[in-house]
């Protein structure tokens, strides 16, 4: 398979993946709580790779290559995960964090220049500057979106869209199924400092029910992120960044039929504006990559 279809449908399955996870996550945090989530999400994820690393990739080490990377990674998507997990735990629906999400694409563009080198040309400065407009439209004040919650969001999607590319670097150096393992590790040390803060409201040891649950959790998350890590090293940046709206397929139809969510109007105006900017980037990176291959051959 091409590898650049490769990646696509490896990242498109990732986030299915994802939705699903997320949908269990705002289901059980409010019964374990944020640190025990992240605690038990890391444990049963770094099993997951553990079992796929010596039945799949026998011979590779989970010894990491480019150990500073990992590890700032790894710390920093952990932020990433706690500040989801607060917004679903005090409330705020499925869709609209996909809506809010949606703006890692953005700002993977403009992140890409100082650390991938990217040139970014003056159609697709307007067109980021348009997009991040749409950010305002969900964010319009009284509107259900105005809260902390989603003020901290924004501030974890520019984390997550850091995360992304540096996938893509680490994929030079290092297996996905170590950067996962990684990834998954780091979730128990942070979900147990995380417990005086966000205790458990109930018994520290789940019911079956959620039990189940948290171990979907675990199995799921590290399927995604090993199926991302595989995508960004088998496509470029540019190519699989517009499907990160694609949990806002998932995720709108989940919220309805298990909390009956709907977003505001604004929201999918916001968002219908970030996706429209994204998909032009896409558009203007192909022609100049179309363009830069003709250079090359007529030289």
């Amino acid at each position: 398979m091409d590898g650049t279809l490769r990646g696509i449908l490896l990242i498109l399955v990732g986030y299915l993946l994802i939705a699903f996870s997320d949908a269990a996550v705002k289901w059980v945090v409010p019964q374990v709580g944020t640190g025990a989530a992240m605690m038990w999400r890391g444990i049963f994820g770094a099993i997951t790779m553990a079992v796929l690393a010596r039945s799949t990739y026998r011979g590779v080490s989970l010894r990491p290559v480019n150990v500073r990377l990992i590890t700032t990674r790894s710390l920093l998507h952990c932020v990433v995960t706690v500040a989801f997990y607060v917004a679903w735990a005090h409330g705020l629906p499925l869709a609209e964090t996909y809506a809010l999400s949606s703006v890692s694409p953005l700002i993977m563009t403009l992140l890409a220049i100082p650390l991938l080198g990217e040139v970014v040309g003056w159609r697709r400065w307007v067109s980021t500057l348009v997009g991040f407009s749409g950010v305002m439209v969900m964010l319009q004040p009284g509107g259900s979106l105005w809260n902390w919650q989603a003020a901290a969001l924004l501030a974890a999607v520019a984390l997550m869209a850091l995360t992304r590319l540096w996938t893509r670097v680490l994929a030079r150096t290092d297996a996905p199924v170590v950067i996962t393992f990684w990834l998954m590790v780091a979730h128990i040390p942070t979900g147990l400092l995380l417990m005086p803060a966000f205790p458990p409201p109930g018994a520290f040891i789940p019911s079956l029910g959620v039990a189940a649950a948290l171990m979907w959790i675990g199995c799921g998350n590290a399927l995604a992120h090993f199926f991302f890590a595989r995508a960004f090293a088998s496509a470029p940046v540019s190519v699989l960044a517009p499907f990160e709206y694609s949990p806002l397929i998932w995720g709108l139809p989940i919220g309805l039929v298990i909390w009956g969510d709907w977003p505001a109007p604004a929201t999918f105006a916001g968002a219908g504006i970030i996706i429209a900017a994204g998909l032009y980037n896409l558009h203007r990176e192909q022609m100049r990559a179309r363009q830069a291959r003709l250079g090359g051959k007529a030289a």
